[in-house]
């Protein structure tokens, strides 16, 4: 018997039919003698819909009021999920996140989880209770309901699960799994059987949307381990895991050690409208980089990939570094704005860069990656305009229009096409 949480995402439950098909996922695992608690999302579609209620009402309104009014799509849906579980003959309870209770502090919007008390969830569970609990919220130190932000069921459902001492996090959604790269841009992607958290937080922060960054973080923080998988499998067909062996279908994020065969390069990200802006012959002196990338802060404005070349003599510097495209022209001026601050001789840069990645545990005991990337680049004419790597990762910018190209030479290149 394992203890597991479940969550399901908004196209999960877009409606009363696919509550049904998720609900039928949540029987087999109660038939298979497992405690489950479910986490769920609010429908496809519904929390766009509450947050333009509420500019519509004021565009200059109370954060706990827009709470109180985006809140109420999970209730729909946990509401919907027990009734549905229980007409099923599973006895089941909704919960709303402050009666749970999930405590997080008072950033309404944007709140965070401070903590979860998970008795009246776990004595549930050993009841044969399945607790359906709404994701994206909770309540403040205040007794006001609060939201996580965009994406905060997934971060919800980790939590929950290392609340109750879960054995893993199910997150279903409308992907089978996580896979080498984007099948859209490249058909022979495979599906992992399993990645480090490591792994998939690279993966998650530099492009790939199967999960959200933070909800990763929790689970690496927590060794909580989570399988990726689609609501849309059939419930009731036979449990086999991506490899064709019976077992859990999807992909596991787990703990590196979890991990048998390592593989140099676990997976290929793109990451398109990406802008590079050049700051020549900056004064080198202490402060210089802090004065910079800090009037950026201060306008919100998101900083990727830096790198600083020093002169001959010392006295001056370039820094280049990437912003989101959509943020480039905010931050040109920012920086023009804040000329009496930044010494600099000519401030230059373009739009249209896509940052390429490889992302694989295996590159830590492998020399040569970095170098055999470049190569693989260059043999198909693909100029690199920067480059910055972790220990698990190298990252280049490259023209947009040769992103897809890049992705396809180099999945083939690190053998990820085959089995």
């Amino acid at each position: 018997m394992a203890r597991i949480v479940m969550k399901f995402g908004g196209t999960s439950v877009a409606d009363v039919e696919r509550i049904r098909q998720a609900a039928r996922h949540v029987k087999r695992e109660v038939d298979a003698g497992n405690e489950v608690a479910v986490v769920v999302s609010a429908m496809s579609g519904k929390t766009n819909e509450l947050v333009g209620w509420v500019n519509s009402a004021s565009r200059l309104h109370d954060a706990r009021e827009y709470d109180a009014v985006v809140a109420s799509g999970e209730q729909v849906t946990a509401g919907l999920m027990a009734i549905v579980l229980s007409d099923m003959g599973i006895p089941s309870r909704s919960f709303a996140g402050w009666q749970v209770p999930i405590h997080t502090d008072d950033a309404h919007g944007a709140a965070r989880i401070t903590g979860i008390e998970p008795e009246a969830l776990t004595s549930r569970m050993a009841e044969g209770i399945v607790p359906v609990v709404t994701g994206f919220q909770g309540v403040s130190p205040s007794g006001r309901i609060t939201t996580l932000g965009r994406g905060g069921s997934d971060t919800s459902a980790v939590a929950v699960a290392a609340a109750v001492g879960a054995d893993r996090c199910d997150i279903y959604t409308d992907v089978d799994g996580v896979y080498t790269t984007d099948p859209r841009i490249v058909p022979k992607a495979q599906r992992l059987n399993r990645i480090a958290f490591e792994e998939m937080l690279e993966m998650a922060s530099l492009g790939a949307k199967v999960l959200m960054i933070r909800s990763v973080e929790l689970a690496m923080a927590h060794k909580v381990r989570l399988v990726v998988r689609s609501t849309f499998d059939d419930p009731d067909a036979p449990q086999i895991a991506p490899d064709g062996t019976p077992g859990i279908p999807g992909t596991l994020v787990c703990d590196e050690e979890e991990i048998m065969e390592k593989q140099i390069v676990s997976g290929v990200t793109l990451a398109k409208s990406e802008a590079k802006i050049t700051l020549r012959d900056v004064k080198d002196k202490p402060g210089v980089a802090a004065a910079i990338f800090g009037t950026l802060a201060d306008q919100s404005i998101v900083v990727d990939m830096i790198v600083q070349n020093i002169s001959d003599d010392g006295a001056t510097t370039d820094i280049t570094f990437t912003v989101p495209e959509s943020e480039y022209d905010k931050a040109v001026a920012t920086l023009e704005g804040a000329g009496d601050r930044i010494e600099y001789a000519k401030l230059s840069g373009s739009k249209g860069g896509a940052k390429i990645s490889v992302v694989g545990v295996g590159m830590r005991s492998h020399a040569g990656v970095a170098s055999s990337m470049f190569k693989a680049l260059a043999d198909k004419g693909i100029n690199i305009q920067l480059i910055t790597t972790s220990e698990i990762k190298t990252s280049v910018l490259i023209d947009e229009q040769y992103a897809e190209l890049a992705v396809r030479a180099l999945h083939t290149y690190y053998g990820l096409d085959k089995q």
